[in-house]
């Protein structure tokens, strides 16, 4: 059972994705365990194909309820993960995650190389101030540096970024 506030949470975050993306054909969540998120997004992306990432498998739980269609289980930095991910969603999302990996930053690159070009990067965290080794001045200039363009306060706890077209 997903906590209120967790669930506030993810209904905030899919209500900001939808001013920035309204319509995306595919989204990625990635930390996505039993994805509660993608079961939330669904009510306001009714047509977005959701698939997810977890390192556990719960990800194949959430494919059996069907709350993915497609379930991956590793990690975004994960070779093989890698090359069936390039450049083949619209949103990729990182709740919380960020946090949790060694190396915070290979794994934004990699949610990144996930992408399309125009593609949008949400990302969620407790604390941004956790998240010093990725940029030292924040999140937002390191997806600068990474060819995105922020659309949403590059400081806050939810980061919207957009990939440029030109973006690796």
């Amino acid at each position: 059972m997903v906590r209120a506030g967790v669930r506030i949470g993810h209904v905030l975050a899919a209500r900001a994705m939808v001013r920035h993306c309204p319509e995306p054909e595919s989204w990625l969540d990635v930390g996505t365990g039993d994805a509660d998120f993608p079961q939330v997004a669904r009510g306001y992306f009714p047509y977005t194909s959701f698939d997810g990432l977890d390192p556990t498998p719960r990800v194949l739980r959430a494919r059996v309820v069907e709350r993915v269609e497609e379930a991956i289980v590793g990690r975004l930095t994960d070779r093989h993960v890698t090359a069936r991910v390039r450049e083949r969603y619209d949103v990729v999302s990182l709740f919380q995650y960020l946090e949790r990996v060694a190396d915070p930053r290979a794994e934004l690159r990699a949610a990144l190389g996930a992408l399309r070009p125009g593609g949008h990067l949400l990302v969620d965290v407790a604390d941004p101030r956790r998240l010093v080794p990725v940029h030292p001045v924040g999140l937002g200039a390191e997806l600068v540096a990474q060819g995105c363009t922020v659309l949403t306060g590059a400081r806050g706890r939810r980061v919207i970024a957009r990939k440029d077209a030109s973006a690796p």
